[in-house]
């Protein structure tokens, strides 16, 4: 915050140097020693009543005078500029009156000896000040204001905050509490725009000692607090349901602590900077455990000291047959149009995504019948039983899908993760470092199946932005938001994201026609969005008429099939 400090003081003998209004013609009733001019009544040799008295510089005074001093109503004229009009007592500015200043700036209220006193309003070109002053300068309660945005309402003493009050910064943050020169200490609050709140104790305008901290979406933060962030003891408590106790570095797990996640499993034991390291145990949701040394978030040796081999390893070591053996899978097109699957989860941090990509593909096997499938998921607990999600095993798979596939046949793919801004797909493993998917690398990635129909479905954030670089008459593409929107819905602890949800476990619950699914779900969505208080993702279509068709006509052939196919044989569907 910048230094508090009034202008210079007021004292008369500093301000009476500057050029008048002009003189009045008529001849001096008085010549003073000082060489002033004098028009006026004189009594006993002293200046009384109305009078006006001038200076060859220009400066001067025209008011009362009692005793040969300014005394009452009047005005002042200083060579530099500066206006006083008001009252006057014993030759200063005393009592009501307006002060402004060769810059422009103003001063209305109280002066006593010619020092602002009392309530006044102080207005520059720089701040605006409204409440008590003593000598000049801010003392008491008042309210200042920056021309930057920053402002302080509260307690003043010689020209600083001090005492109770709200300070609000140029960012939108406000502090509330006990200030000394300038900073809060002691006691307080503080919250910015974004919804963060922080209640506690302060030291110099930060977070310092007991305190608790919460973030706009929920998570809190509580114990003891250095320099602004946690460290020492404390807790964290998440929306997700996670709660963690223990020691804290800089906000981070750091030392012993005991950890519970949202999906179950608990650890206890030493971390450093938020991950698992040194001595602890893990247990998971269905109760086995795993114990010993670990390093990294990684247990290196188990509980009787021997090395645990590396799942990173192990997991890289299985890709390739992972990804051979779901090919494989894929049957040979027939004659009849078929539907193949392809489901991609991007973001292997969350488990939101996994759970997402399985429900939408089992939904296309078992309702809609899906003849061939590939999933590719990335997820920190399935490196070494899923293929993985990256833009190499995704071409490869396209490609298969378009050998094994025939020139009437539907392909379904669903990708759903985060989503950038820049329009790219994020695909993340834990310990790995892929490259994400640009719009125009899928749009590559897809050029094996130009000739097949496509209903492209993205679910992330700012997915808008791939229907120009994926769109053509043989490619349906629903996204979940705008290309300049986020989409909601991606917590660790959920089965869908909003788009997903409305669109899969709704929209085509209630019917088979893809347009129609669309609506409903854009409709729930929007609903939904507005009753959480969220800016609209404004899910988006490109309807492309020659996939629509050819989705009717597999639903046609689909049903007369099943029309034809005893009931104990159809398959079961349990969406």
């Amino acid at each position: 915050m910048r230094c508090l400090s009034f202008l210079a003081p007021l004292g008369l003998a500093l301000l009476l140097v500057a050029c008048g209004d002009g003189e009045p013609l008529l001849p001096a009733n008085a010549l003073l020693p000082d060489g002033g001019r004098y028009r006026g009544e004189v009594l006993d040799g002293l200046l009384q009543g109305p009078g006006r008295l001038d200076y060859s510089d220009g400066r001067y005074y025209q008011g009362t005078f009692k005793d040969g001093q300014f005394n009452g109503p009047g005005g002042w004229h200083s060579a530099q500029g500066e206006v006083y009009t008001g009252e006057f007592k014993g030759g200063n500015f005393h009592g009501q009156g307006s002060l402004t200043y060769s810059d422009g700036s103003r001063y209305v209220g109280g002066f006593a000896n010619g020092m602002p006193s009392g309530e006044g309003h102080l207005k520059s070109s720089e701040l605006e000040y409204r409440g008590e002053f003593s000598n000049g300068l801010y003392s008491g309660l008042g309210s200042l204001q920056w021309r930057n945005g920053e402002r302080f309402q509260g307690q003043f003493r010689k020209g600083q905050p001090h005492g109770q009050g709200v300070l609000g910064d140029a960012e939108g943050n406000e502090y509330v509490g006990t200030f000394d020169n300038q900073q809060l200490n002691g006691q307080g609050s503080f919250k910015n725009l974004g919804g963060d709140l922080y209640s506690g104790e302060f030291r110099d305008n930060q977070f310092h000692g007991k305190g608790r901290f919460q973030s706009a979406d929920g998570d809190a933060w509580s114990g003891r607090f250095v320099n602004g962030s946690l460290t020492g003891k404390g807790q964290f408590k998440a929306v997700d349901g996670s709660h963690y106790a223990g020691q804290f570095r800089d906000w981070n797990y750091h030392g012993e602590g005991r950890l519970s996640l949202a999906d179950g499993s608990i650890y206890q034991g030493h971390f450093a900077y938020g991950k698992y390291h040194g001595s602890g145990s893990l247990t998971l949701a269905d109760g086995s455990q795993q114990s010993g040394t670990w390093r990294q978030g990684r247990l290196i040796r188990d509980s009787d000291g021997q090395a645990v081999p590396d799942t990173l390893a192990i997991g890289l070591l299985e890709q390739g047959r992972l990804l051979d053996a779901a090919i494989a899978q894929l049957p040979a097109s027939t004659p009849a149009i078929e539907l193949y699957a392809l489901t991609l989860a991007g973001d292997g941090k969350q488990s939101v995504f996994m759970r997402e990509a399985d429900y939408v593909g089992d939904l296309l096997q078992k309702r809609f019948a899906a003849y061939g499938r590939i999933t590719l998921v990335n997820h920190r607990d399935h490196l070494a039983d899923r293929p993985l999600a990256t833009s190499a095993s995704l071409g490869r798979s396209l490609q298969a899908l378009a050998v094994r596939s025939g020139p009437e046949d539907l392909i379904f793919i669903y990708l759903t993760s985060h989503g950038s801004a820049q329009h790219e797909l994020h695909l993340n493993q834990p310990r790995l470092q892929l490259g994400d998917l640009p719009a125009s690398e899928l749009a590559t990635l897809l050029k094996p199946l130009k000739e097949r129909y496509k209903v492209l479905v993205i679910s992330a954030c700012y997915s808008g932005g791939f229907i120009p670089k994926v769109q053509d008459e043989k490619t349906l593409v629903i996204t979940a938001a705008r290309a300049d929107r986020v989409s909601f819905g991606c917590s660790e602890e959920n089965d869908f994201t909003y788009f997903g949800r409305a669109l899969f476990a709704e929209a085509l619950q209630q019917t088979d026609d893809l347009q129609r699914a669309f609506t409903l779900a854009q409709a729930s969505v929007a609903a939904r969005e507005k009753a959480d208080g969220f800016e609209p993702s404004e899910p988006q279509i490109w309807p492309a008429k020659a996939v629509l068709a050819q989705w009717n006509k597999l639903r046609e052939q689909q049903a007369a099939l099943a029309l034809n196919t005893p009931r104990a044989a159809q398959p079961a569907i349990n969406p």
